[in-house]
């Protein structure tokens, strides 16, 4: 497993929000750490019963010893809570909130960068980060997922959750699932998040779930040929799409000719990337890589 375990406690900012509120719940009944949540002016409160709220992040912390935050709040705000729980010394933000401006995601990576090693920003438009049976962080639905050797890293929330099911389905439990989010800024991005599994005991194979635009999946392949001896499979979403067409993701489009998916399933083959081309196949290549040796 990478990143959460059963020990992570977890603050959520905008815990009292409806998105917010809903999901610590959620969390929170999965078995996740949720030791407090944040929204200033109303510290003193409860919700679900156990969870208390504080007016900041650094009282949050002080007061329960959290080092992850689980941030529910709206764009214009996501910068503020971000630098908020930096500043309290929280050392994994998993940043849900979507529509937040690209200067903004900007400003807050290069915040994250400059707290140095060990600090990480998941996010944002992102479902989350999920160790199953340990700790679930964001959205994800919890129930598809099971413990076992896969790690997996995607691009997209809802494929996450078809190829999870899939794996599960096939008997191939998860270490840990990380949706690094469709934006075209954001904090880990494959390469960090392969490089962990690699280093990974309880990780033997890895899924990378990838879709159309921008280049991510292609400078990912270059990265796996050159530093990954454990067996990745490749999935990319939107082969059908035509040049021109956006999927549901701010850095989904393809332009220029380029970011097709014909051209990182190319990549992929070219670089040692097992490709699958449906969600099951994935399953099957899983299957497949369990039964044979790492690269020396």
């Amino acid at each position: 497993m990478i990143l959460v375990d059963k020990n992570t406690k977890v603050v959520v900012q905008g815990a009292t929000g409806k998105m917010g509120s809903a999901h610590a719940k959620r969390m929170l009944e999965y078995g996740t750490k949720i030791v407090a949540g944040v929204t200033p002016g109303k510290g003193g409160e409860k919700i679900h019963g156990s969870i208390p709220i504080f007016d900041t992040v650094a009282e949050a912390v002080e007061k329960t010893g959290a080092t992850c935050s689980c941030i529910f709040v709206p764009p214009y705000l996501a910068l503020d809570a971000g630098y908020e729980a930096l500043d309290a010394g929280i050392k994994l933000l998993v940043l849900i909130t979507e529509g937040i401006p690209p200067l903004d995601t900007a400003k807050l990576v290069a915040a994250v960068k400059a707290k140095g090693e060990g600090v990480h920003l998941i996010g944002p438009n992102c479902p989350g980060i999920i160790t199953p049976g340990e700790s679930l962080i964001g959205i994800l639905p919890g129930t598809i997922f099971k413990s076992g050797p896969v790690g997996m890293v995607s691009k997209s929330g809802t494929l996450t959750y078809e190829i999870a099911l899939a794996l599960t389905e096939s008997g191939h439990g998860q270490s840990t699932c990380v949706g690094v989010g469709g934006d075209p800024v954001k904090g880990l991005d494959y390469q960090e998040v392969l490089m962990k599994f690699e280093r990974d005991p309880a990780t033997q194979v890895m899924v990378m779930i990838g879709e159309i635009g921008g280049s991510a999946e292609e400078e990912a392949a270059v990265f796996i040929k050159a530093n990954i001896k454990k067996p990745v499979i490749g999935y990319i979403a939107g082969q059908t799409a035509p040049p021109g067409k956006r999927m549901g993701h701010a850095g989904a489009i393809i332009s220029g000719g380029k970011g097709t998916a014909a051209s990182k399933l190319e990549a992929f083959k070219a670089n040692g990337v097992r490709v699958a081309m449906t969600p099951n196949e994935v399953a099957t290549q899983v299957g497949q890589a369990l039964k044979q040796p790492a690269k020396a």
